[in-house]
């Protein structure tokens, strides 16, 4: 790994913390190389020992320093690579996108567990537990919330890490066909004309062909 600038990752169309760190480093602008190992692999767990402090994805390896945890990866990458612009400028609306990505991060497990991640999924079916329901309800508030008071298109009008973090919502909802009031179909339908979002689906396509 001669270069200064790695993304250790998983399988792209399961890995949604995958996804999360890869849309950040992108975002940022810096130019970074993919080491991706397929999480189906017989010694895919002895693959992720050798390259991750924690035995997981995603790992971002810059200059020798390693970094883990998306979160963590989205933030150094708005520090070091983007002047801090991945965050709102105004520290009470920057308070409110890092509680709305801190929610994600350490929320929403049902939806996780009943409705994990597959980008090129269609027609997906998924109990529709209470636990699943509030989380779907909950989410969507976020969204209405934030982007009543954003002047779009994104939750805090630039495109934030809070948006980066319920980016595999989005290919959630699409997969599983949640349906969905008007202003969280508009955010929905926002991602999914992202340029860098669209070649993540080429990817997933190229990855699933072999």
């Amino acid at each position: 790994m001669a270069e200064s600038t790695v993304l250790i990752a998983g399988n792209r169309n399961t890995s949604s913390w995958t996804l999360r760190a890869w849309l950040a480093l992108r975002k940022s602008g810096v130019s970074f190389r993919e080491h991706w190992v397929d999480l189906r692999a017989p010694d895919a767990k002895e693959q992720l020992n050798q390259l991750s402090p924690t035995g997981l994805v995603p790992v971002l390896v810059h200059e020798g320093d390693v970094i883990w945890d998306s979160l963590a990866i989205a933030e150094y990458a708005s520090e070091a690579f983007a002047k801090g612009k991945l965050w709102p400028t105004d520290v009470k609306r920057r308070a409110r996108a890092r509680s709305v990505a801190a929610e994600m991060h350490s929320g929403f497990v049902e939806l996780r567990t009943r409705m994990p991640m597959n980008c090129l999924g269609q027609n997906l079916d998924a109990e529709l537990t209470p636990e699943l329901e509030r989380d779907i309800v909950r989410i969507g508030a976020i969204w209405q919330h934030c982007l009543s008071k954003s002047s779009g298109p994104w939750l805090f009008d630039q495109l934030s890490i809070a948006d980066i973090m319920y980016a595999p919502v989005v290919f959630r909802f699409r997969s599983y066909g949640v349906k969905l009031g008007a202003v969280e179909q508009a955010y929905v339908r926002q991602w999914l004309s992202d340029p860098d979002l669209r070649e993540w689906l080429s990817l997933c396509l190229q990855e699933a062909r072999g």
